[in-house]
């Protein structure tokens, strides 16, 4: 009988602490780089988080901090790396200075769109590559959400060749800037929240954001005239940082919700980007009549495409892992474009109106 009831009795001590451990509540704390009430960037931020709380059953909560409240909108690497923060929502080309291979996660200069990049994260090397990169520092890198395609930015004058390039003061980020610098653009880099000031005052004489979704309430179309379709970002991944610790310390199931949430608001925030771009764009036209949409001329777009090139070469010869990436993404463009080619792009140009 005694041995019955104690039996029982560690069973049960046994079931509780399952339970216990099961219905154990986690608190996250995220740092993104984006201020408070950001369009698209924030609200995707928001969205993960009311996911994962919601398909947790509240066991999972992530609290949110904007640029505001940490003051480091370019140092959430450094945040998550040391602990301050379980989390970050920013982009990885932003700490190419401290982390140069990681910028080839967010995008490069005339590479993938937005569809073959996501291709070549969850079909491709993408994922394998990226934690590669990122396993040194105690991090794991997850994809955060696309822009897709993003302009060439707001310029005050027409750029109608190289020479127009020479001693133009422009903020534009990540491997994009280096290719400008080298032909003779004086880069930039600023936090969101500057931009505009930046371009007001003539800080800046042209600035490159992203596109209509967020340039529009930005306001810079009230300044710069010239609106320049891109070549630099193709398809601009943002990114999830986790702090490794974070991430092995929560249960199976909590991790998996966490990723299941952070690829929908990935998703997510890509539809979003392409809905609010072509709302943002129709009301521009229609209430700034002023505002130009130009092209870079042949001559700039070949200066721009050798540029890159030759970088790229430059770097992934210095870098065994720089290459490894490099190729990758080489190798995973010359396969799919060719079906980006004869469907979308086909498409576009035969069903074209004047």
């Amino acid at each position: 009988m005694r041995k019955t009831l104690l039996a029982a009795v560690a069973a049960a001590a046994t079931a509780f602490s399952v339970s216990s451990v099961a219905e154990e509540n986690y608190t996250l704390r995220l740092a993104q780089t984006w201020g408070p009430n950001s369009p698209v960037l924030g609200e995707t931020v928001q969205h993960m988080a009311d996911m994962a709380e919601t398909m947790s059953d509240g066991r999972l909560q992530i609290r949110i901090d904007p640029s505001n409240k940490h003051k480091a909108p370019f140092g959430i690497f450094d945040l998550v790396r040391n602990g301050q923060y379980d989390m970050g929502h920013t982009a990885s080309y932003y700490y190419k200075g401290s982390i140069p291979n990681a910028m080839y996660f967010t995008t490069i200069p005339f590479g993938l769109i937005a569809p073959e990049m996501y291709a070549w994260f969850y079909h491709g090397e993408g994922m394998e590559l990226m934690q590669k990169v990122y396993e040194p520092y105690g991090m794991l890198s997850f994809p955060g959400g696309n822009t897709g395609n993003q302009m060439g930015g707001w310029f005050r004058k027409e750029i109608n060749s190289l020479e127009d390039l020479k001693g133009l003061k422009m903020r534009t980020p990540g491997f994009a800037g280096e290719v400008m610098s080298e032909l003779g653009v004086a880069v930039t880099n600023l936090p969101p929240g500057e931009l505009y000031t930046a371009l007001e005052r003539g800080t800046v004489d042209a600035v490159e954001w992203v596109g209509p979704a967020l340039d529009f309430q930005m306001g810079f179309h009230q300044i710069a005239k010239y609106y320049y379709s891109g070549w630099q970002e193709p398809g601009a991944e943002v990114q999830f940082l986790i702090n490794k610790k974070t991430w092995e310390e929560l249960p199976k199931d909590l991790q998996e919700i966490l990723r299941v949430s952070m690829r929908t608001a990935a998703y997510d925030m890509y539809i979003q980007s392409t809905h609010q771009s072509g709302v943002a764009w129709d009301r521009m036209k229609e209430d700034y009549p002023d505002v130009t949409h130009k092209v870079f001329p042949p001559e700039v777009i070949d200066a721009l495409r050798s540029t890159t090139n030759r970088l790229l070469a430059e770097a992934a010869e210095k870098d065994p892992l720089a290459k490894e990436i490099i190729d990758s993404q080489r190798d995973y463009l010359k396969q799919v474009r060719q079906w980006t080619n004869i469907s979308d792009k086909a498409y576009l140009n035969s069903v074209a109106e004047d």
